[in-house]
């Protein structure tokens, strides 16, 4: 493999390491070997290093002092830390929205949701891809720069405990497309009260299924 455009480079190769992280191709606590990489994707080490400093600002690695960079661990305790964390802020999210949204602007998030209720079953991954791409068409009515920053660096850590939870559970979309109704119903309504407990409630099933997948992959 070879990237030959100079521009984003240091994007490019970040996005092809956080696939092999989020798909395990590179596994919790293995090292990532900047020489490897140079070799394989035919670049500098300048941009490499770069990158490596993009994976640790999204949570997907860590760079230890004179020891160099390690993918990070998953475990409950980090896996529950990341949800609690995520629950909160995706409730502020919601809260703006449902509080400056107008006909106008809601437009496209409705019709998001509606490309979501359409999604087959068994394609758990596009269903995710969908609610990630929903988040995001939501930043713009937050008007909450550091919000929508934060939630993007998490991004990449959510979606490599989706995909570990889909390797080793049933990834329930159902549930989703009752969680995103009932959330939808709460926007359109302007009842941010009820916002929170939505949220909390799918978050902590969320958060059990990977928990549920780490343990089955543990005992393998």
């Amino acid at each position: 493999m070879s990237f030959t455009a100079p521009e984003s480079l240091t994007e490019k190769i970040a996005n092809y390491l956080s696939t092999q992280i989020v798909e395990g191709k590179l596994k919790s606590g293995e090292r990532i070997q900047e020489a490897r990489v140079v070799n394989d994707l035919q670049v500098s080490r300048g941009p490499v290093r770069e990158a490596l400093l993009l994976l640790e600002a999204r949570y997907l690695i860590t760079i230890l002092p004179r020891r160099g960079a390690f993918v990070t661990g998953l475990t409950p305790e980090s896996v529950e830390d990341l949800y609690d964390t995520y629950v909160h802020l995706l409730a502020l999210l919601t809260r703006r929205v449902t509080q400056k949204w107008t006909d106008t602007t809601l437009a496209p998030l409705l019709k998001q949701i509606e490309t979501i209720k359409s999604l087959p079953d068994h394609q758990p991954q596009a269903f995710i891809d969908a609610g990630f791409t929903l988040m995001r068409m939501a930043y713009s009515l937050s008007g909450n720069i550091y919000l929508c920053d934060t939630l993007t660096k998490l991004q990449p850590a959510l979606h490599r405990t989706y995909t570990v939870a889909m390797k080793h559970n049933a990834w329930e979309t159902q549930r989703g497309l009752i969680f995103f109704s009932g959330l939808l119903k709460a926007v359109m309504e302007r009842k941010t009260e009820q916002l929170p407990k939505l949220i909390h409630d799918y978050g902590s099933y969320q958060c059990q299924l990977v928990i549920s997948a780490l343990e089955k992959q543990e005992q393998r």
